[in-house]
């Protein structure tokens, strides 16, 4: 109960606003509703709209904010007052919410009155059941003391118990490797593989045991520790032997050794390891200039000791550079002798199994997916090697020099190694231990040398050119000492490198550059215009000068080919388009002379339509004088022989098969050319008698005498001889004959046609005759014809002879006529 003192909350004062009719109703045990209660003031709704009461709603309303907004607004009185009319409609509100709730708040009370009777009947249950928890627990604990302190008790007798076996064990597995040693004095004769096992074991079994503090099993220990790094050293000893020699057997032994005492993976890493610092360490002491000096006995401040950059004094540097090569030859030696056993020991890895566990002793060392060991080794060591290289070449002009110039010896030297690792690991069935790509690397590693030293190569042959072909001096013309020293130094740079293919290669490309150089130069050199040309007269200055570079690129031409012969194809192929380039050029600088002669040699052979050969009496044609023109063309020979062919051909007799330069092509092309003109035009004689055919008969012996002895042998002139041999006695044939004489083979079918126009009647008028040409335009335009083309002239004059034969009533034809047709038969495949 409240005290009276007390004033009642708003709540509490409500209820007491109820009138009689309510409080009889809700006393009354007959009345199932209650009665009405006063209507309700205005709904709460209102607040919610109206702007001051609204912001009481807001769950982040702040009275402090609210006041002083109030007071800034200069209303607060007004505030005031609607407040008090909110608090009057909310306490309006309370009293109607409790007056019409009154019944529900009377049965809640009831339930909780309830529900505290529970809670006490409850507590003295919980309290019963605890008081029996109590009495339990003291039952059981007593046996639970007992249980757990004989289980400890039991724990520690078990562990005890093993404890004693291992240590029992171990002191077992101690006196038997005790008993192993003891027995050889001799660490060397140890049977290291069961020593390593016993050690392994007792390890093993002291460490997962955990022995340690067992005083007897702690001092035995320290010797079994001592007996390891003994068998260590046997082993590695053992090991280490085997991979010298390559003996399988000892490897075997050792690795076996390290296997037993579980240290095989370490071991092999340790190995690799070594072998790794070994060879890098052997690079780079022999590219240790100061080494090198100075193990060759020489101060560093004396003669021939070491300057900045690695350069030796003066005295000091063919010493030093012998000492170079000897260190360099060496580390090859060694390096092989590293890859080699670490190959071997790689191979007995791959072969040796555990012979109680057959486990691969490989699949101990690798994992799948890793490098090999020989990979692993040989990558350091290119790695190594290419670094040195390259730190030589830029901080050691000395070394830089040597291995330039030395190039194809550093390069030889390099591929010796390569090649007998090759050769000493190719054994079937096991990898060898270096791959294409291992090799291209160690080669790549000297390729900053290469590249010097064809750059060299190219200098100094470019040098030799640029003093023998001077810019500055068009009218010069280099000396065969000159010429002989380009071709020296060809030679010299071939043979400095033939032993290898690729640099073989290589350097023929630098000197393909120089060819053309030379080409080059040389063209500027060749004189031209008309004095070039003249060959009425004796050889100028500039014909002997272009004759001069005719011979020098003929001389470089014929011995760099000879050089090249002796080399692969593919090297022909290199220098074939300098070479090709320089024949160019030794013709361009006699062509045109070749030309004038030959012009000058036809237009004497053209002369022979003025001959009349027609009308020739017996005593004429048996004259043993030559023709004027052949008199003339005899002339023309004989003062190019003398003047220019002398001068320009190897020899001044005949020219044997075998030693065509470029100018007994010409000589050969232009004397094949003569006779193939003069039969040409021969055949165009017309008329032809019998004695003509004696004075062209003289004239065409005369020819061949006077050209087999100026020009060129005409034995070996091939079918332009054949035919001027086949055309003399075919003119004294008679024409029935000629259709099955064998001669017809060796001569042209345009010749055979021609020449019997001047047996057939005047009527059937040769092409010249027909289209009113005269013989020398005539002869270019065969020139520039097929023996099918000329044909089609003839046939048109053939027609046309056809023709007025039937146009008189004539049914005979001439003899020649039918003969010509199968001859131009034969042309276009239309015989029968």
């Amino acid at each position: 109960m409240a005290s009276p003192a007390i004033s009642r909350s708003p709540i509490q004062r409500s209820s007491t606003f109820k009138n009689t009719s309510t409080a009889a109703a809700a006393t009354s045990p007959n009345t199932s509703t209650p009665t009405p209660i006063s209507p309700a003031p205005a709904h709460l709704d209102t607040f919610s709209s109206d702007p001051i009461f609204s912001a009481f709603l807001s769950p982040e309303f702040n009275p402090t904010q609210f006041s002083s907004s109030a007071l800034s607004s200069g209303s607060a009185a007004s505030r005031i007052e609607k407040l008090q009319e909110g608090l009057r409609l909310l306490d309006a509100q309370l009293r109607h919410e409790v007056l019409s709730r009154h019944q529900d708040l009377l049965n809640q009370l009831s339930s909780i009155k309830a529900s505290e009777s529970s809670l006490g009947s409850l507590r003295s249950s919980i309290s019963s059941l605890q008081s029996s928890l109590r009495r339990v627990r003291s039952e059981l604990s007593d046996p639970h003391r007992v249980v757990s302190a004989q289980t400890l008790q039991l724990n520690n007798l078990h562990s005890t118990s093993l404890l004693l076996q291992s240590t029992l064990r171990t002191l077992r597995l101690i006196q038997k490797l005790r008993n192993l040693v003891e027995s050889q004095p001799d660490a060397s004769k140890w049977d290291l593989s069961k020593a390593a096992q016993l050690h392994c074991e007792i390890l093993t079994l002291y460490n997962e045991s955990n022995l340690s503090g067992i005083d007897v099993v702690d001092v035995e220990l320290k010797w079994v520790i001592e007996i390891g790094s003994k068998i260590r050293e046997e082993g590695m000893k053992v090991l280490e032997k085997g991979l010298e020699s390559l003996n399988q057997p000892e490897v075997g032994l050792g690795l076996q050794v390290f296997y037993n005492m579980g240290e095989l993976r370490g071991t092999v890493d340790k190995l690799v390891t070594k072998y790794k610092d070994t060879g890098t360490k052997s690079v780079s002491n022999a590219l240790d200039m100061k080494a090198i000096s100075g193990g060759g006995g020489y101060g560093g401040g004396g003669p021939g000791g070491v300057q900045r950059h690695g350069t030796p004094q003066i005295g000091g540097s063919a010493k030093a550079r012998e000492a170079l090569w000897q260190r360099i030859s060496g580390c090859m030696d060694q390096l092989h002798s590293i890859v080699l056993a670490v190959w071997h020991l790689q191979r007995v890895l791959s072969k040796k199994r555990d012979p109680f566990t057959h486990v691969l002793l490989l699949d101990e060392v690798m994992q799948e997916g890793d490098p090999l060991l020989t990979d692993r080794v040989w990558d350091a060591l290119v790695k190594s090697f290419a670094s040195q290289m390259k730190s030589v070449f830029t901080a050691s002009s000395f070394v830089k020099e040597i291995f330039t110039v030395g190039y194809p010896k550093l390069l030889t030297m390099i591929e010796n190694l390569l090649e007998r690792i090759s050769r000493d690991t190719d054994v079937k069935g096991v990898p060898p231990a270096l791959t294409t790509e291992g090799k291209e690397q160690m080669v790549a590693a000297i390729e900053i040398f290469q590249t010097a030293f064809l750059t060299l190569c190219l200098s100094r042959l470019s040098d030799l050119v640029n003093s023998a072909f001077p810019m500055s001096s068009r009218g010069s013309v280099p000396s065969k000492e000159h010429i002989s020293r380009i071709i020296s130094r060809i030679q010299e740079e071939v043979e400095a490198v033939q032993s290898d293919a690729h640099l073989t290669l290589r350097v023929l490309h630098e000197i393909n550059k120089v060819l053309l150089l030379l080409a080059e130069r040389a063209e500027y050199q060749i004189s031209t215009g008309p004095e070039a040309r003249q060959i009425t007269g004796p050889a100028t200055p500039a014909q002997l000068k272009n004759f001069m570079l005719c011979q020098h690129l003929q001389e470089v031409h014929a011995r760099v080919t000879s050089i090249v012969s002796a080399l692969p194809s593919v090297a022909a192929d290199v220098l074939s388009p300098a070479l090709s380039t320089i024949y160019g050029v030794a013709g361009d600088s006699v062509t045109s002379l070749f030309q004038a002669m030959l012009d000058r040699l036809e237009s004497c052979i053209l002369q022979i339509h003025e001959q009349n050969f027609g009308s020739l009496s017996m005593d004429a044609a048996m004259d043993n004088n030559a023709s004027p023109y052949m008199e003339e063309l005899q002339k023309s020979i004989l003062h190019f022989r003398t003047e220019f062919l002398s001068r320009l051909l190897p020899s001044s007799g005949a020219i044997s098969s075998g030693t065509e330069s470029i100018c007994t092509r010409l000589v050969r092309s232009m004397a094949s050319r003569v006779l193939i003109f003069f039969i040409r035009h021969a055949s165009l004689v017309r008329p032809l008698s019998e004695s003509g055919k004696l004075r062209m008969a003289r004239d065409m012996a005369e020819l061949e005498l006077t050209v087999a002895q100026n020009l060129f042998p005409v034995e070996q002139l091939g079918p332009p001889y054949r035919a001027l041999r086949a055309f003399r006695p075919v003119i004294f044939l008679e024409t029935s004959q000629l259709e099955s004489s064998p001669l017809l083979q060796d001569l042209p079918p345009s010749v055979i046609l021609h020449h019997l126009y001047s047996r057939g009647p005047d009527d059937l008028q040769s092409p010249l005759q027909r289209n009113k040409l005269t013989p020398l335009q005539y002869s270019l335009w065969m020139d520039s014809q097929g023996e099918d083309q000329i044909w089609k002239g003839i046939k048109a004059t053939l027609d046309d002879y056809a023709a007025k034969v039937r146009a008189r009533g004539n049914k005979e034809f001439s003899a020649v006529y039918p003969l010509m047709l199968k001859v131009g038969a034969s042309l276009t495949g239309n015989e029968s």
